[in-house]
């Protein structure tokens, strides 16, 4: 089965310094049909002006990956942390009992484009914790490649929560498959550039798609408008 979420039809604010979409309700937005997949709480697609950003501010109890698309994102939080990540990395920040954070764009010319992605932990009040990883080392064209995990393996970020996430560049009439190895398993994929096919499913920039009981079959067409694609595979229990 799968359930499909357009581009247009996600929740959409403009600040002037942060054109924003929520794939699920989020702050202000609220969509009741739409408010997260199973441990997937949110999926921002967020572009930051030049020199701006979200000052400092509270959370607790949340898995939260930044994935940049586009430009530099400046991190600094209340454990000491302070970095600057780029696309080809990811960083995970757990919330736990309570974390202050900024996230900023590091450049004063540039607009940064990132995806902003929640994950309900499985046990809440842990201790709060930051990791950043260069996944383009890690991974091969037109295939899957794993950079966020429970147990941290493959060298992907470790989270705490039963998800595996995945990124994947396929080339103009590539195609990768997916099946989960476990039972009870579902996806959830979310196209960050270009033309993918999910299952004989077109899908643009910026769609999702949530799936259950079905194997995958990603392909970008002969004809896409744009020489690749690139997008997100979530696997969640």
């Amino acid at each position: 089965m799968i359930k499909i979420r357009r581009a247009d039809e996600r929740g959409h604010a403009d600040h002037g310094w942060l054109d924003t979409y929520h794939t699920f309700s989020f702050g202000t937005y609220y969509a009741p049909e739409h408010n997260g997949f199973r441990a997937l709480r949110v999926i921002n697609e967020d572009r930051v002006a030049p020199g701006n950003g979200f000052g400092t501010h509270p959370h607790a109890n949340m898995e939260i990956l930044s994935y940049v698309i586009k430009g530099a994102l400046a991190h600094s939080d209340s454990t000491g942390n302070g970095t600057v990540i780029r696309k080809g990395e990811v960083q995970r920040m757990s919330a736990g009992t309570g974390i202050t954070h900024s996230e900023k764009n590091s450049s004063e010319s540039e607009e940064v484009h990132f995806l902003q992605i929640w994950i309900t932990p499985e046990k809440e009040n842990l201790t709060p914790g930051y990791d950043q990883i260069e996944y383009a080392g890690l991974c091969t064209e037109n295939e899957l490649c794993l950079i966020a995990s429970r147990d941290g393996r493959a060298g992907s970020l470790s989270i705490h929560q039963d998800v595996d996430l995945y990124t994947c560049t396929l080339g103009c009439g590539e195609r990768c498959n997916y099946l989960a190895k476990k039972k009870n398993r579902h996806q959830w994929i979310q196209v960050v550039s270009g033309n993918l096919s999910v299952n004989g499913h077109a899908l643009g920039p910026g769609d999702g798609c949530a799936v259950s009981e079905e194997e995958l079959e990603m392909e970008v067409p002969e004809e896409a408008d744009e020489p690749e694609s690139e997008f997100l595979l979530i696997d969640l229990a």
